[in-house]
């Protein structure tokens, strides 16, 4: 497992005079980023979560470093990070931290590769795989046991079962991408 720094944070916007400032989480749940201990920014200075309240989907923070409200200001915009290694171990074999996935190749049962894993995006229907072919063509797999049933972190690689025809490109017949126009018909 490498060491490698864990985006957990964003600060954003001073908050009041006492040094608060706004931040946005990326922990689940939002306030399980005050339970890794002291946050690195980049350039290796750390920040030491003091208090915090939620407030709508960020939270408010004191940090015992930050003192007033010119000191919060110049945080505005600047990245947490944990090492790799602060985070638990996840809670059965089936769960994986998306930070241990990119970069993974993703291979077929046969060994044959088609691409690295460089994303795993969810937009509300569960988390999917984003595989970047050599070529730079991106494809969105879901991450099922259905389509990527063995996720191999040792081996650096997961084996996934994708539809036939899944990562062929193919241009569109015209009418099929929804370019044409079309008239409505009156009833």
């Amino acid at each position: 497992m490498s060491d490698e720094p864990i985006l957990v944070g964003r600060i954003g916007a001073a908050h009041g005079i006492k040094g608060e400032v706004r931040l946005k989480s990326y922990t689940d749940p939002l306030d399980a980023i005050a339970d890794y201990g002291p946050l690195r920014l980049d350039g290796g200075k750390t920040l030491t979560i003091e208090r915090l309240r939620p407030q709508g989907d960020m939270l408010v923070v004191k940090f015992r470093e930050v003192g007033d409200r010119t000191a919060a200001e110049r945080l505005t915009n600047r990245e947490l990070s944990i090492p790799r290694s602060a985070l638990p171990e996840t809670e059965d074999e089936e769960t994986f931290y998306h930070a241990d996935l990119i970069g993974l190749e993703a291979v077929d049962e046969t060994g044959k590769s088609f691409g690295r894993i460089v994303a795993v995006p969810d937009f509300g229907a569960g988390d999917l795989l984003e595989i970047r072919a050599e070529e730079g063509k991106s494809f969105l797999l879901p991450f099922t046991l259905a389509f990527a049933p063995v996720v191999d972190l040792p081996g650096g690689r997961v084996v996934i079962a994708p539809p036939e025809g899944f990562f062929r490109e193919e241009k569109a017949e015209p009418g099929e991408d929804g370019a044409d126009a079309v008239e409505r018909e009156e009833p």
